[in-house]
């Protein structure tokens, strides 16, 4: 069956989430006096980002809630299990401020967009909540290109779990087979969408080691996407065309 539309992953795929982050974590610790306390910029945001992949994970296995993940978040990257919900909110609220002045999109995103625009249908499935992405989404112009926008925090779900990715397909009302799914992680967002039936495509912009998984496209930038679209008939090229 031909591809009829893409869903999207937003962080790191269309949005430059780890540049955002670095830069906005790296202001907000200078600001609060704590630039020298983890060693380098790199070692403060591996240990946020492992901070972050780690409540994250609990959010999603449906141990916590989505602001109390939030709040552990910070506990546990200041090593201050004592701290207040208040105090927590407020340290992250802070942090927030710096990372939206330096969002972005990675600029092979808009082209690729118009590129496809025409022949496919685009939609949004995201490991984050709506709060989140449909802000970030309007604020960099993207929001009206997405039909849908689906994110685990409402659906109760998250990616790789293959029920994220069929109520995605429901959302456009498509059959995953007549889906693509584009996006940065190949265990998250490539395995998840291949095992769900979808046609996966692994945005890898920055050459990770080891092999691609089977049944997965894999592709270094978003640019490549066009001529993968042309060259496979599962998105409605001449069966010529290899």
């Amino acid at each position: 069956m031909p591809i009829r539309a893409f869903l999207w992953d937003v962080d790191d795929t269309l949005f430059d989430y780890t540049g955002a982050d670095t830069a906005g974590l790296g202001r907000h610790l200078a600001d609060d006096g704590l630039a020298e306390r983890y060693g380098t910029p790199a070692s403060a945001l591996a240990l946020w980002r492992a901070a972050t992949e780690r409540h994250w994970a609990r959010f999603a296995a449906g141990e916590t809630t989505y602001r109390a993940q939030r709040r552990d978040r910070v506990r546990d990257f200041l090593a201050a299990p004592g701290m207040t919900d208040t105090e927590a909110d407020t340290w992250f609220d802070r942090y927030v401020v710096h990372y939206e002045a330096a969002w972005a999109l990675f600029p092979d995103v808009v082209p690729v967009l118009d590129a496809l625009a025409a022949d496919y249908r685009h939609g949004v499935l995201s490991n984050s909540s709506m709060a989140n992405q449909d802000v970030k989404l309007r604020r960099l112009g993207l929001r009206d290109r997405f039909e849908v926008l689906l994110c685990a925090a409402e659906l109760g779900v998250s990616k790789p779990d293959p029920a994220a990715f069929l109520r995605a397909c429901d959302a456009l009302g498509l059959p995953p087979e007549a889906v693509a799914y584009v996006g940065d992680q190949p265990e998250i967002d490539a395995r998840g969408a291949r095992d769900a039936g979808l046609t996966a495509v692994w945005l890898d912009r920055y050459g990770a080691p080891g092999p691609t998984p089977e049944g997965v496209h894999r592709i270094s930038g978003l640019a490549q996407l066009p001529a993968l679209v042309a060259a496979d008939t599962r998105f409605g090229a001449r069966s010529g065309i290899r």
